[in-house]
């Protein structure tokens, strides 16, 4: 249920953009180890590639060096700027995700408050459902999008909205006139709107034309590299050693830009600590009484 409508099942459920967006996502699949020897040994094996190209090109013709320099700067330049535009986009879904969090979890404790302010039999079952609906948050922030274990969570999520909704509408019937289920009413639709906004931004992720870019760029510029340092060095040891270092070092920034995109399956996370503080205040008897 996303803003306080059931989800029907049905074919439609095939046009999730969650799961539209999952099926389209390169390396997701892949746990963060294996993604790791995979863009290292790609790397690796590019930067090998170049260092033979280059000594076998520096034995056959001199006339390669100079234009093989011009086009190995330009790659480096290439390469260093879709790096930083691929981190800046993989951080900056990040830190969104990690915003969302909070603001649900905010949103999360101002109905917890509100509803306290509602007449009986509403108030007590909202308190009771509410720590429930918040757990199952946390769970929804701790499994992998289009995951069995998210659908499971997502559903149980929309039951509790349903239900939730069904007895706002209650509290409305009991006291129409009053201000506080009114409030209590507002608060809990922007809840059901903060928690589809982060459920949604756990799917929004790095284009993967830009993925392949930064991983094709940056192999091509290692194999450039080690080409022009191979010309100009005179043992294919020493180029060697330095073109690999080289390559270690762009496969860890691509695994933390890959991994900054995974926000619930790789090394970064983003944390669920704002969602698990508003549950556990929820375990303090309430603040304040219902209405006479």
């Amino acid at each position: 249920m996303r803003n306080g409508l059931l989800a029907f099942p049905s074919d439609a459920d095939d046009l999730d953009p969650r799961r539209i967006g999952e099926s389209r996502v390169l390396f997701f699949g892949l746990d963060t180890w294996v993604l790791a020897v995979v863009l290292g040994a790609v790397m690796i094996g590019a930067t090998l590639l170049g260092l033979l190209l280059g000594r076998r090109i520096g034995r056959s013709s001199e006339t390669f060096r100079e234009p093989l320099g011009v086009v190995q700067g330009a790659l480096i330049g290439f390469m260093g700027l879709v790096l930083a535009f691929g981190l800046s986009l993989a951080l900056g879904r990040y830190e969104s995700r990690r915003a969302d969090t909070v603001d649900e979890a905010n949103a999360i404790g101002t109905t917890y408050l509100r509803a306290q302010t509602l007449p009986e039999p509403v108030r007590g079952e909202t308190l009771d459902l509410l720590p429930r609906y918040t757990q199952t948050s946390i769970a929804i922030a701790q499994t992998v999008p289009g995951s069995p274990a998210e659908d499971s969570a997502l559903a149980t999520s929309e039951l509790d909205q349903r239900r939730l909704w069904a007895l706002a509408g209650q509290a409305l019937d009991l006291r129409p006139v009053d201000s506080a289920p009114r409030l209590y009413v507002e608060s809990l639709n922007e809840m059901f709107d903060a928690q589809s906004t982060r459920v949604y931004a756990l799917a929004n992720r790095v284009p993967t034309a830009v993925l392949l870019v930064e991983v094709a760029g940056a192999a091509v510029a290692l194999g450039a590299l080690a080409a022009q340092l191979s010309l100009h060095l005179s043992t294919l040891r020493r180029g060697l050693a330095a073109t690999v270092v080289a390559a270690l070092l762009v496969t860890v920034l691509l695994v933390v830009t890959f991994d900054l995109d995974r926000p619930s399956r790789g090394l970064i996370r983003v944390p669920a600590t704002p969602l698990v503080d508003v549950y556990r205040s929820m375990a303090a008897p309430p603040a304040a009484d219902g209405p006479g």
